[in-house]
């Protein structure tokens, strides 16, 4: 298990309902925020216009979440529980989780109305589709993150609710 999910699931424990354990978890951001932070070492005008774009693509998966009352945060662990869904805010990690800390239970939501996660290989990352209630709202995690960990975790506890 990744130290980052290690911490994760040791500093959500007060976040947790009695009886309820983190089964998978992952440090994520909204989807764009690479692509807008990255974008400032091409050039003025291509970092302008990469992080116009990122920016926006972070905004559109921001309120798409929100749409169904799921708030991101930024950074943020994605975890599943037997029961919920979680956005847990977390400082930002160095590497593997080296110096992350939890800090806030952000949004849960029952896992009944988690339709999927999907996971895809980026560039330099990965990409997770989460989809709530019929919105699709995207993250994006580190290459070494366990993102098919947590797309597992929701299908396993899904499978014995």
């Amino acid at each position: 298990m990744a130290r980052s999910e290690d911490k994760i699931k040791e500093g959500a424990k007060p976040f947790l309902e009695p009886g309820e354990e983190i089964l998978a978890a992952v440090v994520a951001r909204p989807r764009g925020w690479t692509q807008a932070g990255a974008s400032q070492s091409g050039g003025a005008l291509a970092g302008a216009i990469g992080g116009a774009i990122g920016y926006k693509k972070q905004q559109e998966n921001v309120a798409a979440a929100e749409e169904v009352r799921f708030e991101l945060a930024n950074p943020m662990a994605l975890a599943i529980t037997q029961r919920r869904l979680l956005s847990i805010g977390v400082t930002a990690p160095i590497g593997a989780g080296i110096a992350m800390k939890v800090q806030e239970l952000v949004s849960a939501v029952p896992l009944s109305e988690v339709d999927s996660i999907a996971v895809k290989r980026l560039a330099v990352g990965k990409t997770v589709t989460v989809t709530v209630r019929g919105v699709p709202f995207k993250l994006e995690v580190g290459a070494g993150a366990n993102a098919k960990g947590v797309a597992e975790a929701l299908e396993r506890a899904k499978a014995t609710a």
